[in-house]
């Protein structure tokens, strides 16, 4: 099933099922929120396609003219932004540390011929290790933090990037879109298309620099895609100015082109007590193997970031822009 959240023709936040050609949305009646939807799954025992399924509705909308008109929401969030956390894992997909690499290797004096970057050396860890037997533990990959439920941006929103950073360039990678349900156990709702858009010559300056590097907005949806997920999906992310195509690459992603199983990384994101807190929504981005970055490619501000996976639905398309950062040194007051 693929839903979506929108703004109907009176402003207000509505859950939409879209037809298997991409034409038409129904809408839930009564439901205003993914997030209340999947609530209601949980109450009664039933899955979210389940619930859906469930729930009446006979109104239907053009999808893509809600697309056209910035109509269509990310398709999660939680009524409070500071109780979803939006996190990541890096150097999980095969080709993925030869980009990294490439990055830190410049930088880097090795003490002798042959010696691997930190980079290289998780990787190789997630090749070995990354992909237990169901029920087991692996290798722990890359994790970082991006920020609350505030730094996600709507399908067709800018991506905004603060006038301090030294880059602002995209990821494309699939978004794993969880609510821990009131025993505390996560619940995995779906898939989505995601940006998670990073300071790439941050990360180059010092691979310790990377958690600075990934506080930054970012994009999720247009839709969640439930049920199982494809094992090898391919997609292409492209880089529109003025209207014309000035990079484009196929992506690969999926289980198939990846060196650590979904339910490793899952495990490593929730074995935290911290993330398994009730009616929490967690936003969690898998990694990629391909950027523009890496490619000598720059975005400039107005520049489209465009990610399309078919399997997900619509593509998501976000423009670049900087932003104020609206804090400068001194502005801290003691009280």
């Amino acid at each position: 099933m693929r839903l979506i959240q929108l703004l109907d023709d009176g402003g207000n936040t509505r859950v939409g099922v879209v037809d298997e050609a991409g034409a038409r949305v129904r809408l839930l009646d009564g439901v205003d929120s993914t997030y209340a939807l999947a609530g209601a799954a949980l109450a009664a025992g039933r899955s979210l396609d389940e619930q859906a399924a469930a729930t009446p509705g006979q109104e239907t909308l053009d999808y893509p003219a809600l697309l056209q008109a910035g109509r269509v929401l990310p398709p999660l969030h939680h009524p409070d932004p500071a109780h979803c956390l939006v996190t990541g894992t890096g150097l999980t997909h095969l080709g993925s540390a030869a980009a990294r690499d490439a990055m830190h290797q410049k930088l880097q004096q090795q003490a002798e011929d042959g010696t691997l970057t930190d980079s290289m050396r998780m990787f190789q860890w997630g090749v070995e290790g990354g992909i237990p037997a169901p029920g087991q533990a692996g290798v722990q990959p890359e994790w970082f933090y991006k920020g609350d439920g505030g730094i996600v941006a709507a399908p067709g929103a800018p991506l905004s990037s603060p006038d301090f950073a030294l880059d602002g360039g995209e990821e494309p990678e699939l978004v794993g879109l969880y609510l821990v349900g009131p025993d505390g156990t996560p619940h995995r709702l779906g898939f989505a298309i995601g940006n998670e858009f990073s300071d790439h010559v941050t990360e180059r300056r010092n691979y310790l620099y990377l958690a600075h590097s990934k506080l930054r907005a970012c994009a999720v949806g247009p839709e969640l895609r439930t049920g199982p997920l494809p094992r090898d999906l391919r997609g292409t992310s492209r880089l529109r100015r003025n209207g014309a195509v000035v990079w484009e690459k196929p992506f690969l992603t999926g289980e198939a082109n990846m060196c650590h199983s979904l339910e490793n990384l899952e495990y490593h994101h929730f074995k935290y007590a911290a993330h398994r807190r009730p009616g929490d929504v967690h936003l969690h981005f898998f990694g990629t193997a391909t950027l523009s970055f890496a490619d000598g490619v720059r975005a400039e501000p107005g520049d489209v970031f465009e990610i399309e996976l078919p399997e997900l639905g619509a593509p998501l398309a976000n423009p670049l822009r900087t932003v104020p950062a609206g804090f400068a040194p001194g502005g801290v007051r003691a009280l």
